[in-house]
């Protein structure tokens, strides 16, 4: 069984396209590569993938729950890392793993273990506002693997991070975590270099390698 099937999928903002034709196969531990320019579609399919917008046409399964009729199946299967870090601003980081901890039944210990693994322990206690870039994008990695999920979702996931920051999460969001990802990224060699199936958008529809992505 495939992690994700695509087919035809189609997604619209009112009278605009978001996303059309796209076709997808990825297999449970693989990595799918979105590349694209702005408004090409990726953080669409990202939410899409997610169960947290309906797709209009087409067919969509995920973890062998077909979108949207079964999206109830993916909430703890699915961990999702925006462009926007997703957490409360006046709470802790510490407080933001524990709310999202008891929302998928996770015991506190695993809260501790998760900020030791991105490198927050000392910061932890400190709210989200007062925090650095790089160090809220580390909490926010923390809440989308902190249940565990076996499929991450993940836009633009190295964002804000330096090297050390970034070769210290790679167990937890790189190949080297054994799940299944989908990687969002401008960073097109690095996306490449991680992908054993590779998507292009552009103006939300594929296209193939010799079209330009980015004009």
């Amino acid at each position: 069984m495939a992690a994700i099937e695509l087919d035809g999928l189609e997604r619209r903002y009112g009278e605009r396209v978001a996303l059309a034709g796209v076709n997808a196969r990825v297999e449970q531990g693989q990595t799918l590569a979105v590349l694209g320019g702005n408004g090409a579609g990726k953080t669409t399919l990202l939410r899409v993938l997610a169960g947290l917008l309906r797709p209009h046409g087409g067919s969509a399964r995920v973890l062998d729950a077909e979108l949207p009729r079964e999206r109830w199946k993916l909430p703890g299967k699915v961990g999702y890392l925006g462009h926007e870090p997703l957490l409360y601003r006046d709470l802790t980081g510490r407080e933001n793993l524990l709310y999202h901890a008891r929302l998928h039944g996770v015991p506190e210990a695993r809260v501790a273990t998760v900020l030791g693994e991105v490198g927050m322990e000392r910061r932890c206690n400190d709210p989200v506002s007062e925090l650095s870039r790089g160090m809220v994008q580390r909490i926010a990695v923390a809440r989308a693997v902190l249940h565990e999920p076996p499929l991450l979702l993940l836009d633009e996931p190295r964002a804000n991070l330096d090297p050390a920051a970034a070769e210290l999460l790679e167990p937890l969001i790189g190949r080297a975590s054994g799940r299944t990802r989908v990687l969002v990224s401008h960073d097109v060699a690095g996306a490449l270099a991680e992908a054993d199936v590779v998507l292009r958008l552009k103006r939300g529809r594929p296209v193939g390698e010799d079209e330009e992505l980015y004009r």
